[in-house]
């Protein structure tokens, strides 16, 4: 399958369906949570494929290009302590954590192995 977009490739589904997932999820977190833990879980989710995206905008530079899947990483990581907030407080059940919780990890391994085999994705500047 060629990869046109940051969209095509599986992390950036998969990501997408996970904040897709919380967004539904958190309408029903309760109202005190609104400036806190419903931003916070939604920003997160969000922004693993909003840096996808700019991280597929700079395959011309390696450093940047990694920089931006660890950036999408690191707010992988953050949903996932989020969620653990968010059953631990009661407001989703331990089986929603579990699903959501797996997704976590496979974008992470997923994300891992892009910045393992960063060359594969990177753009080749043929005139050189």
């Amino acid at each position: 399958m060629r990869i046109d977009s940051a969209k095509d490739l599986r992390v950036y589904k998969l990501g997408y369906v996970l904040a897709m997932e919380i967004f539904e999820l958190t309408k029903t977190f309760p109202s005190q949570e609104k400036y806190a833990l419903t931003t916070q879980i939604r920003r997160s989710s969000r922004s693993i494929c909003l840096n996808l995206r700019e991280a597929w905008a700079k395959r011309r530079y390696e450093a940047h290009f990694v920089s931006k899947l660890t950036d999408c990483d690191g707010e992988n990581g953050e949903t996932e302590s989020a969620l653990d907030f968010a059953k631990d407080c009661g407001y989703i059940s331990a089986k929603e954590h579990e699903s959501l919780a797996r997704k976590c990890a496979e974008i992470g391994r997923m994300l891992n192995g892009m910045i393992t085999k960063c060359g594969t994705f990177l753009l080749v500047d043929e005139s050189q």
